[in-house]
């Protein structure tokens, strides 16, 4: 299994995760839930008109967080945007209830993946193992 896919399923399988922004000189948290890989990139989903969205255009460099089975994971690295439709279908079609508020046409669906993105998954029982991709 490539370093993206074991990164994706962790995630996936968290359900929740949470992303960690800069705004100004304060950190902000929120849940998240939308991960996918398309194009050989571990992708996330929001909408511009967020506040998480303008926070990334200022400061591309994120942490997120998931918890599942005793182990999380941290993921750290840049955000980049992709305004490809095909990269904003792809999630939706991965993705179908979010299509009541988002679609790939609207202006406002935003999809963004992860460049010089490091991966740490750790426990209380066992050695962290880093992931790079």
């Amino acid at each position: 299994m490539d370093n993206i896919t074991r990164v994706y399923e962790f995630l996936k399988e968290c359900g929740t995760y949470y992303v960690a922004t800069i705004d100004g000189d304060q950190p902000r948290v929120r849940p998240f839930g939308t991960v996918n890989v398309f194009d050989g990139k571990l992708y996330i989903q929001t909408g511009k008109s967020k506040e998480v969205s303008k926070q990334i255009a200022a400061n591309a460099k994120v942490e997120i967080c998931g918890f599942k089975n005793g182990e999380w994971i941290r993921v750290a690295g840049k955000l980049l945007n992709d305004d490809r439709i095909e990269a904003k279908k792809d999630m939706l079609d991965h993705y179908p209830e979010l299509r009541r508020m988002y679609d790939e046409n609207d202006g406002n669906t935003q999809v963004l993946y992860f460049s010089e993105a490091v991966a740490t998954i750790s426990s209380f029982t066992a050695p962290s193992k880093e992931i790079r991709f």
